[in-house]
């Protein structure tokens, strides 16, 4: 079985843009990913997240965007596991070719959320939780992830400014990454005396709805030694758990992160994440996932969370920094494309094409891209040239 390599990635700018397409944005991070020795004939596959916002072309949406870059007649996928579309769209590309099946795949995704009404969005927004249950009996995807925050506070007697370190620090990673949907620095203040969207989450704990795409070129061992930027994919991991909240054995834990996490941490050789991860992208879609991916993710025992960000241990400069684009708190949640933009993100990391946000010279990393409220996870390990096993 041949090993699977990102040779390119690359994402359109995230946030509101009235005057493009699905398709267009589509084509921006197509063009922002494929390196220059790529040509549309060497495409074997292609997988495209995407969950439909708004109704449009839900049907073919994949090659309704592959077709607009020039690739014609390649066979392409539409994924649809809600927010986590993408990272299950990279995770069958890397299957693709590690079975031999294929030798270059593009994985990717899109999502235009802005040009709908607020009720619009709302149901949009619901359809990626239980459906007869939640969303038909009013809930909120907002006030799903409240119903889980106020049971970790509570739970861990866990202080509600943790929530707001999160926004902070990721807010301040957004400030450097030009393609971030809100660039902006916020202070923990801020999002403290924010007003309440649910509670106890305010408006800073919670993502914004955006336009926006993402793009991911993956490659058999022989075709990614001509490559210069190539990144190993050393572990893929994934699991699905009971859509409904209130169907779950607890409110404090993914259940899906949880394996998805320990199926790539086996397949990858990781044996203890703190010290063997440089980085990670963790899907933030409100502030209180970011605390709960910590501790399913490993990065801390239980009811730790609150500690890790507030002694810095996850901010930029920290040991294990966590959501250096931003993450869906800054950066954007378009979500079709979020996990394949957490890879674009990696991959930059560990090619040293980060820019203002580029770590010291880091080896592995992970992305970990989240469906609805737990029903669906995938996690990534990525590696640089070079690192042992690679």
């Amino acid at each position: 079985m041949t090993d699977a390599y990102i040779v390119g990635a690359g994402q359109s700018s995230f946030g509101s843009f009235p005057e493009e397409t699905y398709r267009t944005l589509f084509q921006e991070a197509y063009e922002a990913a494929a390196p220059d020795d790529i040509d549309a004939a060497d495409v074997d596959e292609a997988y495209v997240g995407t969950l439909g916002v708004g109704g449009r072309q839900i049907g073919l949406a994949g090659p309704a965007v592959t077709e607009f870059v020039g690739l014609h007649g390649v066979p392409c996928t539409r994924v649809e596991n809600a927010c986590a579309a993408s990272g299950y769209a990279l995770r069958q590309a890397v299957m693709a070719v590690e079975s031999g099946m294929a030798d270059l795949v593009l994985a990717g995704g899109v999502e235009v959320m802005t040009d709908t009404s607020t009720e619009a969005t709302k149901y949009w927004l619901g359809v990626s939780g239980e459906t007869e249950w939640e969303r038909m009996a009013g809930t909120t995807f907002s006030g799903v992830y409240a119903q889980m925050a106020d049971a970790y506070l509570r739970e861990y007697d866990a202080p509600r400014r943790a929530l707001s370190e999160v926004a902070a620090k990721n807010h301040a990673n957004g400030a450097r990454n030009p393609k971030a949907h809100l660039g902006f620095e916020c202070s923990v203040e801020d999002a403290e005396a924010a007003s309440v969207v649910a509670d106890p989450l305010t408006l800073f704990h919670c993502c914004p709805t955006t336009d926006g795409a993402a793009a991911v070129f993956v490659a058999s061992e022989e075709v990614a030694a001509s490559f210069a930027d190539r990144v190993r994919v050393a572990g893929v991991g994934a699991a699905s758990d009971r859509v409904g909240l209130f169907q779950r054995d607890t409110y404090t834990s993914v259940p899906a992160s949880v394996d998805a996490g320990e199926g790539a941490y086996e397949m990858a050789g990781v044996d203890d994440p703190r010290r063997e991860l440089d980085f990670a992208e963790v899907h933030d879609c409100f502030a209180i996932a970011e605390l709960l991916a910590y501790e399913d993710l490993g990065f801390c025992d239980r009811g730790e969370a609150a500690d890790l960000v507030a002694d810095g241990v996850t901010a930029a400069d920290g040991a294990l920094p966590v959501n250096t684009s931003g993450g869906l708190k800054s950066k954007g949640h378009p979500i079709g494309a979020t996990g394949a933009g957490q890879a674009v993100e990696a991959f930059d990391q560990l090619t040293g094409g980060a820019g203002d946000r580029q770590l010291d010279d880091p080896e592995r990393g992970l992305t970990h891209n989240v469906g609805g409220s737990g029903g669906a996870a995938v996690v990534h390990v990525l590696e640089a040239e070079g690192v042992t096993g690679a």
